[in-house]
């Protein structure tokens, strides 16, 4: 097996995704960008996607870290907008889109144009999300971005399957393709119900680290192979756990969640780096292979489905938006006003990604009978070039529109107030139980350790309120800036004494590695990272 293209692609994807930190283009357009010129580079590997590696090894992770740091309540409040463009829309584009590409290609049979639709139908939000979190995007419509793209996958997943049957001459129904698109849902969201509370059980009760952190990574692809095996979604399964997990990760111990942290962060950050990179590297591939369609052909085919794709989503979000509010007092009693500006962003952030490219390559070389699967060669190129026409025009364009909107963003004040005010009423219980504990005989502690726990207090309840005081003049830092800049430097010192005394033969590797973990773990504690996503 030649490892040497798989390591190339992580290593190479990674190094772009990281510069892509240094300028203002995210890295999900950087990445396809790359991926497409690197594509005729003599020298570089051939990359073929496989759909049967993405979507059951790659999608569930990528779903499941995103859950994760997903709220749950957030999702519950937004559910009807979710749910509307998750489900609805989905099943609207898929329709729509496939409707209009069976007028606009000459011979193509309306369920091979379906299968279509529905491979182009889920947007994938990665991109979207981290422009949003790039540029401050209110919170909601973070949300509503995040929440459509944990769930559309599962419906066009779905609907490709439902579609697919038909083009294949396997007799399908729109009884049955409802059937099945019910029982899909239903038996997905019914396994991630019947595996979260004991995955969760399993979590809290394993008392080992790294033990809990092998189950964490192994949750995702549990999840999704259950309910694969009883034909449910595996995608609804892997974001049910996720969810759960994520929403009681609370009662994980301290270890487990700083190394879960760190883990899914990795993952994450190297799988969307490959899929992204993969993108712009399928172009040889697709473009060899659409056979009898000319450039000229296919080209004019594609800029009319991106342009019916792009138009499709706000022929859907628009009334998604404001006719259930209209219809319903309930709804205006509920959930908070809504203006033009919200369904503009989320219209144009329907960017496609590498699900899309997977179902295309999933698509079978014959149908029943053995005859060629109608122009399937079309169909990967024009899922090629929507994902790439989404990716880079609306990808690009996205952050500017959003400034150009009169989008009010976040209030990092109000947000530290908030932060500051649940700070100090944490640290105030805390204070009390120390006191109880303190009172008790069994806890009897030597008073300078007794301070120090309630210096530690102490000093948490300030951090938050001292971001909200003045700033040094000379330096333009907060009071909680420079005491986070001081205890690095000061850790530093102690840690470079450390490795002295390991270096003159003082101490052994072994003290060596617990002192600077101990000293890791302050640092930790006195430096608050700032969020550098997207």
């Amino acid at each position: 097996m030649d490892v040497f293209p798989l390591l190339a692609l992580v290593a190479g994807s990674a190094a772009v995704a990281g510069a892509a930190r240094r300028t203002p283009v995210p890295a999900p357009l950087l990445l396809v960008a790359v991926g497409l010129i690197a594509s005729y580079v003599p020298g570089v590997p051939e990359y073929t996607l496989d759909p049967h590696i993405v979507l059951p090894l790659v999608l569930p992770p990528l779903l499941h870290t995103a859950a994760l740091d997903s709220s749950y309540l957030d999702l519950r409040a937004n559910i009807r907008s979710v749910a509307l463009l998750s489900i609805g829309y989905v099943l609207f584009a898929t329709l729509v889109v496939g409707w209009l590409a069976y007028l606009l290609v000459p011979d193509l049979p309306l369920t091979a144009a379906l299968v279509l639709g529905a491979v182009i139908a889920p947007p994938d939000a990665v991109a979207a999300t981290a422009i949003a979190r790039r540029v401050g995007l209110p919170s909601r419509v973070t949300t509503v971005l995040q929440g459509e793209s944990l769930v559309n996958d599962a419906t066009a997943i779905t609907a490709y399957k439902v579609a697919l049957a038909a083009a294949v001459g396997e007799g399908a129904t729109w009884a049955g393709g409802l059937r099945e698109f019910a029982l899909a849902a239903v038996g997905g969201v019914g396994v991630g119900l019947i595996l979260m509370v004991p995955l969760h059980w399993l979590r809290t009760h394993l008392r080992d680290p790294l033990l809990q952190n092998t189950l964490s990574l192994l949750i995702p692809f549990v999840a999704y192979l259950a309910a694969e095996q009883v034909h449910a979604s595996g995608v609804l399964a892997v974001v049910v756990v996720a969810l759960y997990l994520g929403h009681h990760s609370w009662q994980v111990d301290f270890a487990t969640r700083l190394q879960e942290s760190a883990v899914w962060k990795m993952i994450a950050f190297v799988l969307e780096s490959a899929v992204f990179a993969l993108i712009g590297l399928q172009l040889p591939v697709v473009l060899r292979g659409l056979g009898e369609y000319g450039a000229g052909q296919a080209g004019w085919y594609a800029a009319m489905l991106f342009l019916a794709v792009v138009c499709v989503r706000f022929l859907w979000v628009f009334p998604a938006a404001f006719l259930p509010r209209a219809l319903s007092r309930r709804i205006r009693e509920r959930e908070p006003e809504t203006d033009w500006t919200a369904p503009v962003i989320v219209g144009w952030a329907g960017m496609r990604g590498v699900v899309s490219l997977a179902i295309a390559f999933s698509i079978p070389m014959t149908v029943h009978g053995g005859l060629p699967f109608p122009a399937r060669n079309l169909i990967l190129f024009l899922t090629f070039t929507t994902v790439i026409g989404t990716l880079v025009i609306q990808g690009l364009t996205l952050p500017t529109l959003i400034r150009l909107l009169p989008v009010p963003g976040r209030d990092v004040q109000a947000e530290t107030l908030a932060e500051a005010q649940a700070q100090n009423e944490a640290s105030r219980a805390a204070e009390r139980r120390l006191d109880e504990l303190l009172a008790d005989e069994r806890n009897a502690l030597p008073q300078p350790l007794a301070d120090r726990l309630r210096a530690v207090l102490e000093r948490r309840r300030n951090a938050v309120w001292e971001r909200l005081g003045a700033v040094n003049e000379v330096t333009g830092e907060s009071a909680d800036d420079t005491y986070r800049r001081l205890a690095r430097d000061v850790i530093g010192a102690e840690r470079a004494v450390f490795v002295e005394l390991r270096d003159a033969r003082r101490i052994d590797d072994e003290m060596l590695r617990t002192l600077l973990r101990r000293l890791d773990l302050e640092e930790a504690t006195a430096y608050r990272e700032e969020n550098t996503d997207g």
